[in-house]
């Protein structure tokens, strides 16, 4: 196939990156040979869509025309160079096209480390979809949740036009302080903070640095907005971040979920950098595998520093994780290796499937106005170990759901996860007659509940003639608890449905370590709320006191301690 490119070196190049990639040739996450692997097949066959070479070419001369901005290459006036893997994305963008001659991709997804020449390739698009994609009237802009963020790839950009005035007289582009212009057809490349303006009509929209974003709205109003454009183009470019209930986390999830081909969609280009779970992130030979640029825009002296402080400091090694080896982080100090807590999800499980058999049922109220957490965990023998499943309810308030901040819940709200009760409050009756509910279906040997919030639910309850067992969430009682659910998580011997909102709660727990070793469950921030994951705690805790210490508890009903 290398052959039908052979007077195309960009095209030429981009082919040898992704048959490197997937030979082996060069160290890749699976992500990376997925997209790879990808692009091969698609150019063998794929209905409706051809790779128009001229057109790929186009775009990587044009952009190896404009000049670096900063550094080495800058102070020698030289222009940019694309490597394979930028070869890589500039051929998938702008070579693809349907039958109509127009693009293919409307909407990629590139997550690649910091230092590796993320907003320079951002600016170079952003000239591109400016004066030479063929847009009457274009519009591009550089958005972002900040002004400086923004002006990452759009400061690059107006550095370019300034210091290339061939490119400005061609095109008879303007240089202004906060924009470059094209005014015979009315075309402009600006920075944007927020949503667009009314009356805009992206024709292409860079969102730098998108795991900044704690809502989705940038995003959806620039698809909007996108409406009348025949080929509109929405990037997003980024590193890891730490927020998992954001909308970056839930696009990097699709984009995990179409290359793994759980569903297609032609329209969308992803590429990601980073490691694969169960790599030494210790080993200087991992550097190379999550950083495409290593050697060029970021030295591998500078990565192997920032590795071996990592090594050395505990508290810097989630930092170095998510800038250097691309991997999201639910928490800055997060307790849980979030990679194996996901592989314990089936979402094939269901609670129905585990009528009469034993389980706990943890209750963790939060305020009136927060997320409050009910579990069924059930507990078995398998094979001489012992197994937890853990089924999740969630209730929130309706009001508190629906402020602006809290789009993620909406989300889960739409989707199951999450009950919305109405008003302001949450409705503890309501709630007291879903825990009845489950005694009725399930063999729900006790309720355990943390006396903080939930003394009167457990005394109505008690009244119901439940069992109530008290657990005070102290470090003696927590502590075990936690050892023992990560030792399950590590060894597969937990199990849960799948529950985005576990998962994202999961992410954000911090383990607080004293002085002998024992560890406290924490949140970081209050909006990065843990209830279920006590709750989840309490149960393991409650089933751990039944092995030490009580081989029989069921036999008596009533209140007890723990």
């Amino acid at each position: 196939m290398l052959n039908h490119f052979k007077d195309y070196p960009h095209s030429r190049g981009a082919l040898s990156y992704a048959y490197d990639v997937v030979t082996g040739h060069r160290l890749a996450c699976k992500q990376e040979r997925q997209a790879c692997q990808r692009f091969i097949d698609d150019l063998q066959h794929l209905d409706g869509y051809v790779f128009d070479v001229d057109k790929a070419e186009k775009a990587c001369r044009f952009i190896e025309q404009l000049p670096h901005t900063k550094g080495k290459w800058a102070a020698r006036k030289q222009n940019l160079v694309l490597n394979g893997w930028q070869k890589f994305i500039i051929c998938n963008l702008f070579g693809w096209v349907d039958e109509l001659g127009l693009r293919r991709f409307r909407k990629a997804y590139l997550k690649i480390p910091r230092k590796n020449g993320k907003s320079i390739k951002g600016a170079g698009i952003g000239h591109y979809m400016l004066a030479k994609d063929g847009e009457f009237g274009a519009e591009v802009y550089s958005g972002a949740t900040t002004e400086k963020q923004a002006w990452e790839v759009f400061g690059p950009a107006r550095l370019m036009a300034m210091r290339t005035p061939d490119l400005t007289e061609h095109f008879g582009m303007s240089v202004n302080a906060k924009s470059l212009t094209i005014l015979e057809n009315g075309s402009k490349f600006e920075p944007m903070i927020g949503k667009p303006g009314d009356g805009s009509s992206p024709s292409c929209a860079i969102i730098d640095e998108y795991h900044e974003h704690d809502t989705d709205d940038m995003v959806e109003t620039m698809e909007t907005g996108m409406g009348a454009r025949e080929q509109p183009l929405l990037l997003m470019i980024t590193t890891a971040g730490s927020n998992i209930s954001g909308p970056c986390y839930d696009m990097e999830s699709e984009c995990k979920k179409l290359l793994d081909g759980v569903f297609a969609d032609e329209r969308i280009f992803t590429l990601m950098y980073g490691i694969d779970e169960g790599d030494d992130w210790t080993a200087p030979a991992i550097l190379e595998k999550a950083n495409p640029n290593i050697d060029v825009s970021v030295s591998r002296e500078f990565l192997e520093a920032q590795q071996r402080e990592a090594i050395r400091n505990a508290s810097k090694q989630n930092a170095f994780k998510r800038k250097h080896l691309n991997e999201w982080v639910g928490a800055h100090t997060a307790w849980m290796n979030m990679e194996s807590f996901n592989n314990c999800a089936d979402v094939t499980l269901k609670a129905e499937d585990f009528n009469g058999k034993d389980c706990i049922v943890p209750v963790d109220l939060a305020s009136r106005i927060d997320i409050t957490a009910i579990l069924k965990v059930f507990i078995e023998e398998i094979k001489g170990k012992t197994h937890y499943t853990a089924f999740c309810r969630f209730y929130i308030p309706e009001e508190t759901a629906f402020e602006t901040r809290n789009s993620h819940y909406r989300k889960w709200i739409n989707e199951g996860w999450l009950t919305a009760t109405d008003g302001n409050e949450i409705d503890f009756n309501e709630i007291q007659s879903d825990i009845k509910n489950d005694l009725n279906e399930y063999n729900a040997k006790e309720i355990t509940y943390d006396p903080w919030r939930a003394t009167q639910l457990a005394q109505g309850l008690q009244a119901e003639g439940a069992n109530i067992i008290e657990f005070r969430n102290t470090v003696a009682n927590m502590s075990p608890a936690m050892y023992e659910l990560e030792a399950a998580i590590t060894s597969g011997r937990f199990h849960y449905d799948g529950n985005p909102v576990l998962t994202w709660m999961m992410s954000n727990v911090v383990a607080k370590t004293d002085a002998k070793d024992n560890i406290y469950p924490r949140k970081q921030k209050p909006e990065n709320k843990i209830d279920g994951v006590v709750a989840l705690i309490m149960a393991i805790g409650r089933a751990i006191a039944y092995d030490e210490t009580d081989p029989n508890p069921y036999e008596s009903r009533g209140l007890r301690t723990l």
